[in-house]
């Protein structure tokens, strides 16, 4: 029988989202529920499985990973896209990539935004934590009504951050490096450059790609153009912004922070954005809904019980095929 690995099931519900009984036929399925460490570590664990199943970009598959696991045949990645996954090694070593839908990320995130903003203006984390402790009303929260919202990116998951933003009754404005004036009024926003947004926005939103041309798209200097107590919301991705410029500006208590993603993952314990009283964090939240997950595991299935069938679906790597 083949061996096959889920990974990253960290509320060890995998097998409990879909029907893996046509697979447990076939294959010995393993579940690792914590992250699997360092390269060589990850290379260890998994050296011996011929199927493995990602979560997202929770573990990287550059190409020394492929070079340490020689029986691997299928990678199957949750999403429509994974770029952790080096799809060119992939294809040398003779592994095929399938993926699953690829669509579930515009409302779960947007909405994960929205908790997040709504939690740090209306001080809810301490509100709470002083109510469980027997406290009363001890902070000022602050409206939005009237406030100016600025996002960064205004794709699918920026447009419906638009959309709330203006049912709350915000301004809006945007920006991003290919953004047209005709895309932003579309969305009910104000194209507007960078400098300008990050200098009126009291609430400014990531919703861009990880590139070399985004990363570290917030450094000091950025962060020195906002408000005094302007919110800095990130649920894209850790290195849009830079990393210690964010601790110090939160340190010296010059803004405010919502945090889903960082630049490791899971957020070391003893990180110094832990210990940021005007920062609510949260781990990586933004695709993790049941009915996202109910989406992920079932397609999952799908991709491997078609794989065994010698059907592959959703294939990512096509000329993996040609080669095998």
């Amino acid at each position: 029988m083949m061996k096959l690995a889920i990974l990253d099931d960290y509320q060890r519900v995998a097998l409990s989202f879909t029907d893996w009984s046509p697979i447990e036929a076939r294959c010995t399925i393993t579940v690792f529920d914590r992250p699997l460490g360092a390269l060589d570590e990850a290379a260890e664990s998994l050296r011996d499985f011929d199927i493995v199943c990602a979560m997202r970009e929770r573990l990287p598959f550059p190409r020394a990973l492929f070079d340490w696991l020689p029986n691997l045949r299928l990678l199957v990645t949750t999403g429509g896209r994974n770029r952790s996954i080096d799809l060119d090694a992939a294809t040398d070593h003779g592994v095929l990539v399938c993926h699953t839908g690829g669509d579930y990320a515009v409302h779960t995130t947007a909405e994960l935004a929205w908790a997040l903003i709504l939690a740090a203006m209306r001080r809810i984390p301490e509100e709470e934590l002083a109510m469980r402790g027997g406290g009363w009303q001890t902070t000022v929260g602050t409206g939005l009504y009237g406030k100016t919202l600025g996002l960064l990116g205004l794709g699918r998951i920026g447009g419906r951050m638009a959309a709330i933003g203006r049912v709350f009754g915000m301004k809006v404005l945007a920006w991003s490096q290919n953004l047209t004036e005709e895309v932003a009024l579309a969305n009910g926003a104000e194209r507007v450059e960078k400098h300008v947004l990050l200098r009126e926005s009291d609430v400014i939103s990531l919703h861009l790609v990880l590139s070399e041309r985004t990363r570290g798209l917030i450094g000091a200097p950025e962060i020195g153009l906002m408000r005094p107590g302007a919110l800095l919301v990130n649920t894209s991705r850790g290195p849009l912004i830079d990393e210690y410029a964010l601790v110090k500006a939160l340190q010296e208590k010059r803004i405010r922070a919502g945090l889903d993603v960082y630049d490791s993952e899971p957020l070391p314990a003893a990180h110094p954005l832990r210990a940021c009283e005007n920062a609510v964090l949260s781990p990586h939240l933004g695709y993790v809904t049941a009915e996202v997950y109910g989406v992920f595991y079932r397609e999952t299935a799908e991709d491997v019980l078609a794989f065994l069938n010698g059907a592959p679906i959703r294939v990512l790597n096509p000329a993996a095929l040609s080669a095998s």
